[in-house]
């Protein structure tokens, strides 16, 4: 059996998709899954070793340049690879009308949430077998249970694996302990102090740590190297691809970051992660792992260095004492 997933975006929705495929992947060995991506984001698919054929979309930049020949012809050309891939379902894990759109080029039947159940109720109209599932889950179980549903077997909750598997790789010269510091975020009122990486950076060089930051964007590039200026121990990775900063991130003693995809990624390897949510609530959509916690600013409180130091300093204990890694 071919089974095609689609969810297109953005890194944090992709990444919370995986447990549900781990899911499929032990109770039906029988199935082999591809996927539909956006572009951006398709190397995240590649740490999954499960998944096959990765399909990339470009809606993002498709929507810029939606009268440019070149738009069409890559559309065509999803629309002509999926149909020949001969999918025996699709399943929609997205639930908007633009990934409805995307599942019904593959002309197999699409399985999906059910009105009630869905992100954008319009979606329901492009599937052809829906099921009901709780809107106040995290998004991580919703998935999990809709991909349960439409392939017949009953996901083990009390459990949490993502599957993926960090690249090979690592910064050359460092040797020891690092805590990868991600400050970047897509909006300003997500973003932590750089006053307060700062701090974090000092405490965690006090602790024997060593720093490591990046950057994917001149306005993340300041920030990165006024972190590195302020604590010469921290290293500065250059902006890189995305597998890259994988490779880096999968093999870090600790992670600590904004509410951006990467924190999302390091939660689900597995990693002690703590993040630092300031404008947003984690609620349904926050990160998940053995070893992830959410630190909330509620109103004017800020959450402060020697917070975010005690709570990673929980939860590598909590490893220690779980699983014997330092």
């Amino acid at each position: 059996m071919k089974v095609l997933i689609v969810k297109t975006s953005s890194m944090g929705d992709v990444i919370h998709t995986f447990p549900a495929l781990q899911d499929a992947c032990r109770a039906r060995p029988d199935i082999a899954f591809d996927w539909c991506v956006e572009e951006a984001f398709a190397g995240i698919l590649a740490l999954h070793p499960a998944i096959g054929t990765i399909h990339t979309v470009a809606i993002r930049r498709w929507r810029k340049n939606l009268f440019d020949a070149n738009t069409w012809r890559e559309a065509a050309t999803l629309r002509r690879t999926l149909r020949e891939c001969r999918y025996d379902l699709v399943i929609d894990a997205q639930g908007l009308l633009k990934s409805a759109l995307v599942a019904r080029q593959a002309r197999a039947p699409i399985a999906g949430f059910d009105r009630s159940s869905v992100r954008e109720p319009s979606a329901t109209l492009f599937y052809d077998i829906t099921y009901a599932v709780a809107r106040d889950l995290h998004a991580i179980e919703r998935t999990r249970r809709l991909f349960g549903l439409a392939l017949g077997y009953r996901p083990d909750l009390l459990t949490l694996d993502s599957g993926i598997v960090a690249p090979t790789g690592m910064i050359a010269g460092i040797d020891g302990r690092t805590a990868f510091l991600l400050h970047g975020t897509s909006r300003e009122d997500k973003k932590w102090p750089v006053e307060d990486w700062i701090g974090t950076a000092r405490l965690l060089v006090e602790r024997g740590m060593i720093p490591v930051t990046t950057w994917s964007n001149e306005r993340e590039k300041v920030v990165a190297e006024a972190i590195a200026k302020a604590v010469p121990a921290t290293v500065a990775v250059p902006k890189s691809p995305l597998d890259a900063i994988a490779a880096i991130l999968g093999r870090s003693t600790l992670v600590i970051g904004a509410d951006t995809g990467l924190t999302h990624l390091a939660s689900a390897f597995g990693l002690p992660t703590v993040a630092v949510f300031l404008a947003t609530e984690p609620g349904l959509t926050g990160p998940r792992g053995p070893y992830a916690s959410t630190l909330l600013a509620p109103g004017d409180r800020r959450v402060t260095p020697s917070e975010v130091m005690a709570e990673a300093e929980r939860l590598l204990e909590l490893r220690r004492t779980t699983t014997g890694k330092d």
